[in-house]
Parts: structure tokens; C-alpha cells; sequence
């Protein structure tokens, strides 16, 4: 066999089948294209959905990919056998409704057997127990013996994942020897042994898998092969195990020496938490240059969960600080050929992660070692359980995750008590309490509303009321530190009122919480509302100051929202959802949200993306939202079930759960279907309401995260007259008309480009004047003319006219000029007899330029450099003669 490398492997693959009539296209990225059915994409047919279930045309019938692909189902396996990794590269042919089995099984065994030169002894194949197409294929074409070709069931040669299209498929395996068989007298293919290793699946696709569940027969038949190239690779370079190929033995080396092992034993703890770094540090690496970033959901957890489970492998080598930024540079130096935008994001990808790494060894340590005397008491007291309420603690005071809990549970031969952990999230839920030592869910320190009692709640009644009558049910006097829970305040008094109902929004979403006043029902009393809250557990805080009067639990107000701060923020957060919208049709589905704020003067919308948007983009956006104010497009609230707003396609933030928004939601839709979302906060009735729309900046925030921030109604009007003011002013000074600028503008460019011209040839003739003066300052060594001169104030263009006057009369030049700023530009030249006798103009100005803190070079027979100390010229001029002179010398 053939020993390739990887990147040897995989362009023999796509050649091979680019030879067989079909295009290459690159990796799709791992955050699947509006597919719900994945988080990440899982294998080489996942985004090729559309054009298998005929929603999109393929580019070509025939299709060849190398797919970067994630998986985590078999975590738990990485690092301890031959052949599991949770990153990995599927090599794939598609066939779209062009060849089937009698075309794609021959080309699979010619590349295996005469491309890869893999022989045919050493390869078995199964196919699914009903496929007899398949296995007479094998048996009669191919050439193999029955006993060489498996029946197995659907579990085994049935392929399918998730919703979309599936079909039988026929899997090839490679046969290792007996020093890797389990010693079973019936290990054959299917076991779960090392031996018999699967590398390439051919998947039939016929059907196509409903998501409610079900099969449907495709419009025509598919073809979809999948073979790992990491498993390929152990073939031909006839390695142990998957991490012992040529792109994972750098990576392990690295791994030892910053952990600073010396000898990897063949099997135990040490090897394994190696293997587990590299392959974890390998996926969370080409998931952040996809834009996945941490969360605690999603596939934003994923990526978390591999980063803090390789963190933790590597304290149990031993390190015990920061180290992942070390390995990050020569995962991408491996893949950057094949995978570009691994060298084009690196600095984002390096920001992610190091910064994540570094939240989590904030409080891995403390968890760590808090889990250990858990360990040893339960171990003590005879135990095998860790309580949930102790599990709780560990994960709400320091952030440890619970699977990592488990995990190291397991290791223990111990459990967590799951149920009981999962009653304590839920209590958290209900009363909003603070973690023990760490900040409330005001993000502030410990607060007194954790102490109100759990059943009290607030009704919001906003959406279409702005007053309603409301009974005091509590109140917390001292906004600042002492706080207090009271029966009663007086004028002057800080509070915080909990209401029965109330119409004020409470701020959440990204929205602002309303201000108004609450009056008492007889008006002896006010209270100014500043602010409004959520607490926790359906509790609402209007927060402010009491006007005058007295007022106490059990009295009924009047809740009065501001009408015109309400409306304002209404406008803004419509046009928000009209914003995310536009985004999307301008940059690409990929955009998601990653924060907003809404307010009643501006809105500010985060999204992901890693480019700024350019001038021309925004103009697209700003008139895509315009153009759907001018529409007026209805706006309509409707609360349904979360499996509802699934079904219309209602937009959420992306790796949110629906048990985040509760078994019921509200979905807003602008113009029966334009936009879709869920949200909780207050919209107009119809977009024509907003009025005008006005984008004001847009920069980045975050790495792969931008903002744009946007004003509508007056204050988009006042933003336009803004811009209207400086346009007069302009015009003033430039004293022509709006109309005429843009021509006032170009002829007074155009005025400064021949001025400049002018100010050029005046330059060069005077330059030219004072040649001769120049060549008087020539001297000769070593049977050529040599000449060094400072010139002063003159431009480049000029100092390159005088070059070129110069140049023919001496062998070795070297000018320089020096500016009003106290820069330094340096020009050298040599003849083809100086080139020939070692003089290099290039080396030249590159040691005349350091000199004066500047860089440079260029050929050596014609070379340009710049330093920023004017004042060292000369000393830098001698400098540069005297190793044009050294050169020649040697």
C-alpha cells in the first residue's frame, strides 16, 4: 500500500472521482444552512439535502467533497480505541438522480484496490439484509465470495440521520490482522473490535426520512458514499490507531511538550488524555471559524463542553494553566491548505477560545477540588451517590458543568443524583435566587428580593392597555444598599413596587422597561416610575422614587405608562425584527442574533457575522427595512405552543431551547410571514407606524460579532436634518449649491491633482538642473562610479526623475530625500557590472532605512526604502555605501 499522507489521501480521492465526471466543490461550513433537523453538520450528505430531495438544483450530477464534519454521540469513546474523534474529514461521491449501484460499487473497489493499492483480500463488504441488488453487484460483478459479503440488519446498513433522505447503503471494511481482534471466536465484520475497520459507507438513497417520522420515496435514486479520511489514512500508513496518523502526531507532540511528558506509555490514562486533547482542540478550533461560539445551549454548548473537557485533560497531565493558544497555531498550520478560512480567522479563533479557556480555569480549579471532597466523604461514609442538591452547588456557585460532573463521577465507580439536581434548577427557576457567592440575577451583589414571598407574581397586561387598576402586593424601600422589605413608604422614599397587574413592560429581550407614574386610586399619593424590572419566579419591580403621599401594601393604584416613550420603543423593536430580517437577505442565513437593546431613543441589534458590512450592504438593508415600513405591513402577537411556532418557522436566538420560553410563546409576524420571531416584547400594529428608519453606525463588537445601531420616527427625522445641516455648511464654504457639490467637489480635485502635477514638474526640472552639481560628489573604487547625496524636501516621484537622470552615469547610487515631518525616503541603484561584482541595491536601502527606524529592500539592481529619523540620513547614507562597498569587496 501506498504510504500517504492525509493531504496526499484526500486529493487522490477528489481527483479519482473528478476523473469519473464529477465537480468538486469545497467543504460546506459546520453550522448547517437552514437545516433544523442538525446543530452541526454531521457528514458529507447533510448539506447536500436540497438538491437530494429536489428543493435546489445541484451545480453538477455528479458532486465530490471533502466535508468537515462534528460528531459527539460517541464522545465518550474519543481517545480510548482506533478510530473515534469528534471532529473528522468525510470524503464523499454524490450521484443526483445520474448513476446507482451498478456505477458507484466498481468505482469504489477501483479506487480502494488500484488507486489506493490496498489489497483486495484484505477488504469485506456488508449490505443491508434486504438489498439483494447489492450483494449480487459484490458477488457477481466484483468478484468477492459470499463469505465475504455480511447481511446485516437495519441497524447496521440502514443509513439515516435525523429527517431527510436515507437508504440502504453496503459498508467496506478493511482488515487489520488478528493483533487487533478481540479474541472472540465469532469477531467477524460488525464487531466492535478493532480489527474489521469500517472505511466507506455507500448509501443507496432512496427514501426520504419525514420529521414527524415515516418514509416517502425520492423523485429518483440517490447515491451518497461517506468515507472518513482520518480512517483511510490508518489504512494506508498501516498506523495503530487514528491518532497515531501524520496530522495527529504533531499535534500529540506538541501536547507532550507543553505538558512536558517524555515517554507516552502504549496504553493508560496519560495516552488517552492525549488523544482526547488533540481531537477536542481539532474540533472546537474549525467550529470557531465556522462562528460557533460558547454558550450553554446549542452547538454553542458543544463547542464549550470539548474546550473545558480537554482543559481538564490537561490538568490531568499536569498543566495546570492556560494552553490551548499553544496548540491552536499548528492545528491551523495542518489544515490551512485544505481549509483557508482556518488561516484567514485565526486571530478571531484564538480569541474565542483563549478567552473561554480562561473563564473556565477561573473556577475549574475551586469545582475540581470542591468534587473531590465530595469524592472522598462519599467514599468514606460508604456511599455511591453524589446528593443533587451538592451536584446543584457545584454547578450554580462555580459553573461546573454536569455531564463533566458525571463524567468524573463515573470515573469513581460513583452517580449524581440527577432528579435531585434537576428539582434545584427547577427551584432557581421559580425563585430567582442567587447563587451562593456569586452575583444575583441582577448581576449585582445580594439582594433582598429572594426573599419575597415565592407565590407573589405579576400579571403583565402592557400589550394592549397602557393603564389598568393594580393592587400594591409588596414593597422593598432602599433602592441602595441596606435594602428592606416594608409594609409602607413616604415621599422621598427609593422603592421597589410589586403590583398584582401592571401595564408597564418589565425590561427583558433586549427591551427597555417602561417609566410612567402610579397613582393612587383616591390620589393622595404618586409614585414616579424609573424603571422596570424582572426579579425572578414572575415577579415585577417598578423601581423609582414616591412623589408624595404615603403609600402601603394593599392600596390600589393606577398604573400610567409614558404614551410616547412607550410608542418610541414599539417602533424600535418592529424594526429591529425588520432589521434581523434584512441581514439575512443581504449577508446569509449564517446571521444570527447575538443581543439587542431597545430603547425609545435608538435600537442597537448584534449579530454574527466577521466582516464589516460595507456601504453598499447597508444601503440595501436601510431600504429593505424602508421599503417594508412604507408597506405597511400588519404586525400581529399570537401566543401558541412552542411545537406551533416550530411548524411556521418562527426565528428564536440561535442555540435557545423551548423550555427557555415555556410550553407557551408569543410569535410576532410582520406581513403574514416577512418576518417570524419569537418575542415577548411590545410591537406597533402595523409597520407604517414606525414612519422612517435611519441607520447610524455599525461597527464590531466582539470577535465574529457586529452591532448596528438605528433611530426611527423623530429621531431618524432629527438625524436627517443633521446631515441636512452639514450639507448646507458645505455648501457655504465651498460656495455652490446642494445640486452642484458633487461638481464643485471634482473640479476642485481635479484643480489639486494638476497643482500637484505642476508642483511635480517644477520638482523634477530643478532636480534635473542640479544633476551635474550631484555628479561633481561621484568617487571611484573598484573600477566603478559610486555616488551618495542628500536631497531636501523633494517627493518620491522626484526623487525617482533624479534617480533615472543619475543612474546611467554612475554604477552604485544611492539617494535619499527627507521631509518636512522628519521622515526619510532612500533610492539605490546599480549598474549590471556592480550587480555582477556583488553589489545588491536591495541590501542597500535595507541597511540604510534601519538605521533611521525604517525598513525596505527590493531587486538588486533597483531598490526603495523609507525610515521615520530624517536626521540620521547622512550617517545612514555612508552606512549603505560601505556595504555596497563591502559586497564588492567580498
Amino acid at each position: 500500500m501506498l504510504p500517504l499522507t492525509v493531504n496526499e489521501i484526500r486529493e487522490k480521492f477528489l481527483a479519482f472521482f473528478e476523473s469519473k465526471d464529477h465537480l468538486r466543490i469545497p467543504s460546506f461550513p459546520l453550522v448547517p444552512h437552514n437545516d433544523n433537523s442538525l446543530l452541526l453538520i454531521n457528514s458529507g450528505m447533510a448539506p447536500l439535502k436540497p438538491y437530494f430531495t429536489g428543493q435546489e438544483i445541484p451545480p453538477h450530477p455528479r458532486i465530490a467533497t471533502c466535508q468537515k464534519c462534528v460528531r459527539t454521540v460517541d464522545i465518550d469513546e474519543v481517545g480510548r480505541d482506533a478510530r473515534h474523534v469528534s471532529f473528522f474529514e468525510m470524503l464523499g461521491n454524490f450521484s443526483f438522480g445520474d448513476y446507482f449501484k451498478e456505477e458507484v460499487i466498481p468505482w469504489a473497489w477501483e479506487f480502494l484496490t488500484e488507486t489506493m493499492s490496498i489489497p483486495p483480500h484484505l477488504l469485506y463488504v456488508s449490505v443491508y439484509e434486504e438489498d439483494n441488488e447489492a450483494f449480487d453487484i459484490w458477488h457477481k460483478k466484483i468478484g468477492l465470495s459470499p463469505e465475504r459479503i455480511y447481511k446485516l440488519g437495519k441497524k447496521d446498513n440502514f443509513w439515516e440521520h435525523g429527517a431527510g433522505p436515507c437508504g440502504p447503503c453496503s459498508e467496506i471494511y478493511f482488515d487489520r490482522g488478528e493483533k487487533y481482534a478481540c479474541g472472540s471466536s465469532d469477531c467477524a465484520v460488525g464487531c466492535d473490535c478493532d480489527r474489521y475497520m469500517e472505511v466507506w459507507n455507500l448509501v443507496f438513497t432512496q427514501f426520504n426520512r419525514l420529521p414527524e417520522g415515516g418514509y416517502e420515496d425520492l423523485a429518483s435514486t440517490n447515491i451518497d458514499t461517506g468515507m472518513g479520511l482520518e480512517r483511510l489514512a490508518v489504512v494506508m500508513q498501516e498506523a495503530s490507531s487514528v491518532f497515531d496518523i501524520d496530522t495527529f502526531q504533531k499535534l500529540r507532540e506538541q501536547i507532550c511538550y507543553i505538558t512536558a511528558i517524555t515517554n507516552i506509555p502504549d496504553k493508560g490514562a496519560k495516552e488517552s488524555s492525549i488523544n482526547i486533547i488533540a481531537d477536542h482542540v481539532r474540533s472546537v478550533v474549525f467550529m470557531a471559524a465556522d462562528g460557533v461560539l460558547p454558550s450553554n445551549e446549542g452547538r454553542g454548548y458543544i463547542l464549550r463542553r470539548l474546550l473545558r473537557r480537554a482543559i481538564r485533560h490537561g490538568k490531568m497531565l499536569g498543566r495546570d494553566n492556560p494552553f490551548v493558544a499553544e496548540l491552536i497555531p499548528l492545528v491551523i498550520k495542518q489544515n490551512a491548505e485544505a481549509y483557508p478560512e482556518l488561516r484567514e480567522r485565526e486571530a478571531h479563533i484564538l480569541n474565542v477560545l483563549t478567552v473561554e479557556e480562561g473563564r473556565f480555569f477561573a473556577t475549574l480549579d475551586t469545582g475540581m477540588s470542591l468534587l473531590a471532597t465530595q469524592t472522598q466523604s462519599l467514599r468514606d461514609s460508604g456511599k455511591n451517590m453524589l446528593s443533587g442538591a451538592d451536584a446543584f452547588r457545584l454547578y450554580d456557585t462555580y459553573g461546573f458543568p454536569p455531564d463533566l460532573m458525571k463524567e468524573m463521577l463515573a470515573e469513581e465507580s460513583l452517580i449524581m443524583d440527577e432528579e435531585g439536581f434537576n428539582n434545584e434548577m427547577q427551584k432557581q427557576r421559580d425563585r430567582a435566587r442567587a447563587a451562593r457567592g456569586e452575583s444575583t440575577y441582577l448581576g449585582t451583589a445580594e439582594t433582598i428580593f429572594h426573599q419575597l414571598d415565592a407565590a407573589l407574581t405579576t400579571e403583565f397586561v402592557g400589550y394592549d392597555a397602557l393603564t389598568v387598576q393594580a393592587k400594591i402586593l409588596a414593597i422593598v424601600a432602599g433602592q441602595d444598599a441596606p435594602q428592606t422589605i416594608v409594609t409602607h413608604a413616604e415621599i422621598g422614599d427609593k422603592v421597589a413596587i410589586f403590583l398584582d397587574k401592571t401595564s408597564f413592560y418589565a425590561e427583558s429581550g433586549g427591551q427597555k422597561g417602561d417609566k410612567g407614574i402610579l397613582t393612587l386610586l383616591e390620589g393622595q399619593a404618586q409614585i414616579e416610575v424609573q424603571d422596570c424590572l424582572k426579579v425572578g419566579a414572575g415577579k415585577i419591580a417598578h423601581l423609582g422614587v414616591v412623589l408624595k403621599g404615603r403609600v402601603a401594601v394593599g392600596d390600589v393604584v393606577i398604573t400610567e405608562v409614558n404614551p410616547n416613550e412607550k410608542n418610541a420603543v414599539a417602533c424600535n423593536h418592529t424594526a429591529t425584527h425588520l432589521l434581523g430580517k434584512a441581514l439575512r437577505e443581504v449577508l446569509g442565513n449564517h446571521i444570527e442574533q447575538a443581543g439587542s437593546d431597545v430603547s425609545p431613543g435608538r435600537l442597537r441589534f448584534d449579530f454574527t457575522h466577521f466582516s464589516a458590512v460595507d456601504t453598499e450592504q447597508l444601503q440595501r438593508i436601510e431600504s429593505i427595512v424602508q421599503n417594508r415600513i412604507f408597506q405597511g405591513l400588519q404586525v400581529i402577537s399570537k401566543e401558541m405552543t412552542m411545537d406551533d411556532a416550530r411548524k411556521i418557522g418562527a426565528v428564536m436566538l440561535m442555540g435557545e431551547k423551548g423550555e427557555k420560553y415555556g410550553n407557551t410563546v408569543r410569535v410576532v409576524n410582520i406581513g403574514n410571514g416577512e418576518s417570524v420571531e419569537l418575542c415577548g416584547g411590545t410591537h406597533v400594529n402595523n409597520t407604517s407606524q414606525i414612519g422612517v428608519f435611519k441607520l447610524v453606525s455599525e461597527n464590531g463588537v466582539a470577535a465574529g460579532v457586529r452591532r448596528i445601531e438605528a433611530v426611527t420616527g423623530e429621531a431618524a427625522i432629527a438625524q436627517y436634518q443633521k446631515a441636512e445641516e452639514l450639507l448646507h455648511e458645505a455648501t457655504q464654504l465651498l460656495k455652490t449649491t446642494p445640486d452642484q457639490l458633487s461638481t464643485r467637489i471634482n473640479t476642485l480635485t481635479a484643480e489639486l491633482k494638476q497643482a500637484r502635477q505642476e508642483n511635480e514638474r517644477l520638482q523634477s526640472k530643478l532636480a534635473e538642473g542640479g544633476t551635474s552639481d550631484i555628479l561633481a560628489k561621484s568617487e571611484n573604487h573598484a573600477g566603478m562610479t559610486w555616488l551618495s547625496h542628500k536631497l531636501e524636501g523633494m517627493d518620491a516621484a522626484s526623487l525617482r526623475t533624479t534617480a533615472d537622470k543619475l543612474k546611467d552615469k554612475v554604477d552604485v547610487l544611492l539617494l535619499c530625500t527627507t521631509t518636512n515631518e522628519g521622515s526619510v525616503q532612500f533610492l539605490a541603484t546599480a549598474s549590471p557590472s556592480a550587480v555582477q561584482a556583488g553589489v545588491h541595491a536591495g541590501n542597500i536601502v535595507k541597511q540604510a532605512a534601519s538605521l533611521c527606524g525604517g525598513n525596505g529592500g527590493g531587486r538588486p539592481n533597483n531598490a526603495q526604502a523609507g525610515g521615520k529619523d530624517a536626521s540620521k540620513a547622512d550617517e545612514a547614507l555612508t552606512a549603505g555605501i560601505n556595504l555596497a562597498k563591502q559586497q564588492v569587496n567580498k
